[in-house]
C-alpha cells in the first residue's frame, strides 16, 4: 500500500499553490518523496516536532517554507498548516495553529 497526502484545510492547499515557483517545485519533489518512502524522511527534509506533528522543510532561492503535517492509519499524510519562514525560530503562532489542527484531526478525524 502506498502513502497518500490529504488537505482537509483549504488554506493549506492554497498556500502550496501560491508558493513562489522554486519553493513550489521543491515542495512537489518532497511530497513525491513522502508518497514513496513515507512520512519521516529525516533531516534536512522533515523533522519530528512532538506528539505526532512533523514539519516538511522546503527551501529554495526564494526563501524557506514549512508545512506541518501528521500521519494517520492506512499510510495517510495530512497537511495541517503552512507558512513562509522569515526568522530563525518557528513562530509560536504558526505552531499553535498546527497543534490545534492536529488536535482536531486526532479528536474528530477528517471531515
Amino acid at each position: 500500500m502506498s502513502w497518500t497526502i490529504e488537505f482537509p484545510y483549504e488554506d493549506v492547499e492554497q498556500f502550496v499553490i501560491d508558493l513562489p515557483p522554486g519553493l513550489r517545485a521543491r515542495y512537489v519533489v518532497l511530497s513525491d518523496t513522502l508518497l514513496e518512502f513515507g512520512s519521516n524522511l529525516g533531516m534536512p527534509h522533515t523533522r519530528a516536532m512532538s506528539n505526532g506533528l512533523f514539519e516538511l522543510r522546503v527551501k529554495g532561492r526564494e526563501g524557506i517554507a514549512r508545512v506541518f503535517y501528521c500521519t494517520l492509519i492506512d499510510q495517510r499524510i495530512v497537511m495541517l498548516h503552512g507558512f513562509v519562514k522569515k526568522s530563525q525560530k518557528t513562530p509560536n503562532k504558526e505552531l499553535r495553529i498546527a497543534r490545534k489542527r492536529l488536535s482536531e484531526i486526532k479528536e474528530h478525524g477528517i471531515q
